[in-house]
């Protein structure tokens, strides 16, 4: 009875507010067409699920200083993706970040600066999860985990993380009405260091980290204890050593 409510729900919310329809698109595939354009109250109103309240949550105020590559903010009334994020000291006057963007609707690219402490109004995506397969040229192939079904995204979605896709790694696509606008890999990813500087010991307290090159072909900072055939975890957020893998 509870689902059926909850159907119910869903029915008048579409049925009443038609601009919302398009909007929603999880919503719009997976309810039928109503038989008619009343809804029965008599089935109660049950509580609404998590998915169903987060999908309502079309937006919050962020910070400046966290916006990031792939993130969809509104400014000035008009829908942007974030292409960039670059953050800037500037002394006494203050940090900024400045930020390519891209319009959802025209296309066009603008540049704008923001304070870190300027409040950003950042509009919430829906979030889809894969398995990656392989790329080829400028395109990625992924899977759906449960469906199998297969998509063809563009490896820029990925930006400069298309550097740790692996073979069978999950990933995330972030869909705006229905579009895919930007897609990630998780936070830490095991990578192989191919090359490394032979560890010699300095006249400092403190270590020196030195680079190291990893087997997607990126080179991060890591400790001077790191060697050639180490596995290390490595944040993709900021290209960043963490931590050697256990082994």
């Amino acid at each position: 009875m509870l689902r059926i409510g909850r159907k119910v729900v869903q029915y008048c919310f579409l049925a009443s507010s038609p601009a919302s329809f398009s909007s929603i698109t999880t919503l719009s595939q997976a309810t039928p067409k109503p038989w008619n354009h009343r809804c029965d109250h008599s089935l109660g109103r049950p509580t609404l699920a998590a998915p169903w309240s987060a999908i309502q949550r079309r937006g919050a105020k962020v910070l400046g200083s966290d916006v990031r590559f792939g993130n969809v903010i509104q400014r000035k009334g008009r829908i942007f993706q974030v292409l960039k994020a670059q953050h800037t000291q500037h002394g006494r006057g203050g940090a900024t970040i400045q930020v390519e963007l891209r319009d959802v609707d025209t296309g066009n690219k603008t540049t704008e600066r923001f304070r870190t402490d300027e409040t950003i109004e950042r509009v919430f995506v829906e979030e889809k999860s894969f398995t990656f397969l392989y790329q080829e040229g400028a395109s990625v192939t992924l899977m759906e985990a449960t469906t199998f079904e297969q998509i063809e995204v563009p490896k820029e979605l990925f930006g400069k993380a298309a550097g740790y896709l692996k073979d069978d790694m999950k990933v995330s696509v972030q869909y705006y009405d229905g579009k895919p606008m930007s897609a990630s890999v998780p936070q830490r990813v095991t990578c192989t260091v191919v090359d490394a500087q032979p560890n010699t010991k300095g006249l400092t307290a403190a270590p020196q980290y030195k680079r190291v090159l990893l087997d997607n072909g990126l080179t991060v900072l890591a400790p001077p204890f790191i060697a050639a055939g180490d596995e290390i975890v490595v944040n993709t957020t900021d290209d960043t050593y963490m931590t050697r893998a256990k082994e």
